[in-house]
Parts: structure tokens; C-alpha cells; sequence
């Protein structure tokens, strides 16, 4: 009785024990959840050359075979360990590269943000040297305006004072009091510039005559203001008009008394200094 109740445990244990062991194994096989950056195959589960997997055919190890053993279990394990520590130094490796791509990328910031202060800089520089342009063209349009009313003004010459100096008939020779006339009209134009005094003489009579008499008056004035008064003679301008039509307006009348008229013309250029 007890010798069929062996042989039925062991026939039991034979038939149930293959089912078991497939079993086993496909729960047990792994795949691998994360692929790694690597070219390595995915993890297998090794497969056993028969049912006994190196075990001896006995009814002990028939018996204990479907169950897991700290042999069958490394044998297991190990690949996926490997596996482990690849991926555990491939990661290390990926955040010392990202390190590296955090540090170039914020020199690469910061450089770009030195050259964009820079041209900033340039950007004000280049605005302030413009401003700078403007404002000499600005000054030098100021000064050319200047300069043309200047030069307009050079040949604008106006009446400042004319003094009238009489002669008796047939006297060229000044008197005193034609002198002190002369003096109060010279005395100031001294150390004076811009200015012009026009001299005109008129002499009563007829033709040539008459011109000779006036220039003779008109030369006695322009002498003694040249000697007397150091008055250049590019500033005087002498007119002997003999008996031409005489001055202040007085167009048409012809010269009834020897006289000579001494007229100052001053230029703008004068107030503007």
C-alpha cells in the first residue's frame, strides 16, 4: 500500500512538475523597461539545455527543481544587475553632459549678452556723435549765415554825418573855421574802421574852369585831413564836380558859391562789432 502511494506522489510530481517549471520560467522572463543609449541587446531570460538544468536526476532535486535557488536566481539576476549598472553610468554620464551644455549654454548667454551691451554702448556712442555732428553743422550753418550778411554788408556803406565847407570866390586856402569844422568831423573816426569819407567839390562859372576851381578846394580838404588827421587815402574818395548840380536833394541847381561837402559813410560791419 504505501509502495503505490510513493509511486503515485512520484508520478504526480513528474507530470505536474514540467507544466509548473514552463510556468515559472515565462513568469520570470524580463524585459527590459528602460532601453539604454547603448547597443546591447535586450535582456533574455537563459534558457535551460533540458528539464534538469545541470541538476541530477534524482528524486530530491525532482522534487526541489521547480523551486527557486540562490544559484538559479543569480544566474537570473546578474544580466539584469549588469544592466542596472550601465544604466546607472550611462545617466551619470548624461548629467555631467548636461552640466556641460548648461555651462556652455550660459557662457553662451552671458557673451551674447556682452556683445548686445556692447553694441548698446556702440549704439550710444555712435547717437551722441551724431548729436555732436548735428550740432557743429547746426553752429557752422550759423556761422556761414553770418559770414554771407557780413560779406553782403561789406559794400553797404550809409551816411553817417556830412559837413558843407565854404569858400569865398576865388579862395582855395582853408580858414580857420572851415579847419575846426574838419576837425570835429575827423576826430572821431580815429582808430575807427569800416568807414569811407567822399569828398565833393563844387565851383560856380563854366567848362573846365569851374572843374579846376573845385578840385583846388576839394584837394585842400582832402590834405589836411590826410596830414592833420592820419586819415588813409583809401578811405577818402574825391569828386570835383565844378559846377554840377548840388547836393542835399537839391537836384538840377546849379553851384551858385564855391563850397565843399564832406560826407562819412559807415559800413553795418561797425554796429555788428
Amino acid at each position: 500500500m504505501n509502495n503505490r502511494i510513493l509511486l503515485f506522489v512520484i508520478l504526480t510530481v513528474v507530470l505536474v512538475a514540467p507544466a509548473f517549471a514552463q510556468q515559472a520560467g515565462s513568469g520570470q522572463q524580463v524585459t527590459p523597461a528602460i532601453q539604454a543609449e547603448s547597443d546591447r541587446p535586450p535582456l533574455t531570460v537563459p534558457k535551460a539545455p533540458d528539464f534538469w538544468d545541470g541538476d541530477d536526476p534524482n528524486v530530491v532535486n525532482l522534487i526541489l527543481h521547480p523551486f527557486a535557488n540562490k544559484k538559479y536566481v543569480h544566474r537570473l539576476t546578474d544580466p539584469i544587475h549588469d544592466r542596472l549598472n550601465e544604466l546607472d553610468q550611462i545617466t551619470a554620464e548624461q548629467k555631467t553632459h548636461t552640466r556641460e551644455i548648461d555651462s556652455r549654454t550660459q557662457q553662451g548667454l552671458q557673451l551674447a549678452s556682452e556683445k548686445v551691451t556692447l553694441a548698446d554702448q556702440h549704439a550710444s556712442d555712435a547717437e551722441a556723435k551724431s548729436q555732436a555732428a548735428a550740432a557743429a553743422a547746426t553752429q557752422a550753418s550759423g556761422r556761414v549765415a553770418s559770414t554771407e550778411q557780413k560779406v553782403n554788408s561789406l559794400d553797404a556803406f550809409k551816411g553817417d554825418a556830412q559837413t558843407e565847407i565854404r569858400f569865398s570866390a576865388g579862395q582855395t586856402v582853408l580858414s580857420k573855421t572851415a579847419k575846426d569844422v574838419l576837425d570835429q568831423m575827423a576826430g572821431p573816426l580815429k582808430g575807427q574802421r569800416s568807414y569811407i569819407i567822399e569828398v565833393r567839390g563844387f565851383a560856380p562859372g563854366s567848362g573846365s574852369a569851374a572843374i579846376a576851381n573845385s578840385k583846388k578846394m576839394a584837394d585842400s580838404v582832402v590834405r589836411y585831413l590826410v596830414l592833420t588827421h592820419g586819415i588813409p587815402m583809401y578811405r577818402i574818395y574825391e569828386l570835383s564836380l565844378g559846377n554840377a548840380s548840388a547836393g542835399n536833394g537839391m537836384a538840377g541847381k546849379r553851384a551858385s558859391a564855391p563850397r565843399v561837402e564832406v560826407s562819412v559813410l559807415k559800413n553795418d560791419l561797425t554796429a555788428q562789432r
